[in-house]
């Protein structure tokens, strides 16, 4: 056996912060905080309306807080940019050919947001 230590290279916690790609990636990660959260409000929104009314009032009011609308405006803001990464990345991973033409990346991203805004104004019509 020998006895000479093998070379571990040392790994600072801010490892990540050295590099443009991966800052942006940690930042992209990092959007599912505030994600999580308004996950959570739903999921005690849905409870309190089962419930019944004194619940749901309570709930409406705890929503209604300005830190809430907040963390919820960057919930909102942090999924759309997530989206946005996620849809400029799709042609790329998956490219689709038409009769054996590559069709272009901004018409993907293009028919993807569209998709989006048909079924929020679907959504929104339904409601």
């Amino acid at each position: 056996m020998s006895n000479r230590k093998p070379y571990v290279r040392e790994m600072k916690r801010t490892w990540w912060k050295d590099h443009p790609f991966y800052r942006f990636y940690m930042v992209r990660e990092a959007t599912v905080l505030p994600l999580i959260f308004f996950t959570i409000c739903l999921t005690f929104g849905l409870g309190s309306l089962v419930k019944g009314p004194e619940a749901w009032a309570g709930w409406l009011e705890f929503m209604a807080n300005p830190v809430v609308v907040v963390l919820n405006i960057l919930a909102l803001a942090g999924s759309l940019f997530h989206a946005q990464t996620f849809f400029s990345m799709m042609p790329q991973v998956m490219p689709i050919q038409i009769k054996g033409k590559k069709l272009d990346k901004k018409v993907v991203v293009l028919a993807q947001w569209a998709a989006v805004a048909a079924i929020s104004l679907f959504v929104l019509v339904l409601v």
